[in-house]
């Protein structure tokens, strides 16, 4: 069972790291509050701070909308519109925030105020610098992506039991294309795996009687808020 840790205290950062925090941009396409919808953290209230920018362009991409450039803010604007949400659970998304060199800063900041900070990526970018106390939801693009060969392998070693690989599939091709890189990489025995249909593409009934008949280890996960409030942006 996942529980979002409230313990944790901030620790006052020295004056060197407070201008590095003050220097230290990234581009912005919204923050916001809403529940966790998607994960093992699923159903959470979560502080989404998600990223401008994407190196993909995939079919079924939700937010497309986070393609152009952003508002510029510090890590550490980012920082204290986290702490004002008194959320615990602070979800780090895209776009593709990797492509950012202060997302790293960012990453680390939160996780030393106490954040229980998560990362969603597309896993096209290499997760090599992520801060290990981050949990790690990492994309593998299936063919129906358009991206189905995007994955960068060497991701894997870097991958725990903690963190998350999440496979969206608009079809039952998808689905066995999963399965099969289920088998060849192992992936039950590195993280967790996730299995999500693409919102409007399958039907996720049809997708929970497959994986009723392989028993793969792995989760359906449906898109909590799409659920709750539809295809709505900042949700």
């Amino acid at each position: 069972m996942h529980t979002v840790s409230r313990s944790a205290k901030p620790r006052q950062a020295a004056s060197s790291t407070v201008n590095k925090l003050d220097n230290t941009l990234l581009s912005v396409c919204e923050l916001f509050s809403s529940i966790q919808g998607e994960g093992v953290f699923s159903g959470y209230p979560c502080f989404f701070i998600r990223l401008s920018g994407c190196n993909l362009r995939c079919s079924y991409c939700d937010t497309s909308y986070a393609y152009g450039k952003g508002k510029p803010m510090s890590v550490a604007e980012l920082v204290a519109a986290w702490r004002k949400s008194r959320i615990p659970l602070v979800l780090v998304t895209g776009g593709e925030p990797l492509m950012q060199e202060g997302v790293y800063e960012l990453m680390k900041e939160l996780v030393r105020c106490g954040a229980e900070c998560l990362l969603e990526t597309n896993g096209a970018l290499s997760i090599s610098r992520v801060p290990g106390q981050v949990v790690k939801i990492v994309d593998w693009k299936t063919p129906g992506s358009g991206f189905g060969s995007s994955f960068r392998m060497e991701n894997l070693r870097f991958i725990s039991k903690k963190d998350q690989i999440k496979f969206v599939i608009i079809s039952k091709k998808d689905y066995e294309w999963v399965l099969n890189k289920m088998r060849s990489h192992f992936l039950e025995y590195c993280c967790q795996v996730i299995i999500s249909p693409a919102f409007g593409m399958v039907d996720p009934e049809e997708l929970a009687s497959w994986m009723m008949q392989d028993l793969p280890e792995a989760r359906l996960q449906i898109q909590l808020h799409k659920v709750l409030w539809g295809d709505r942006k900042g949700t």
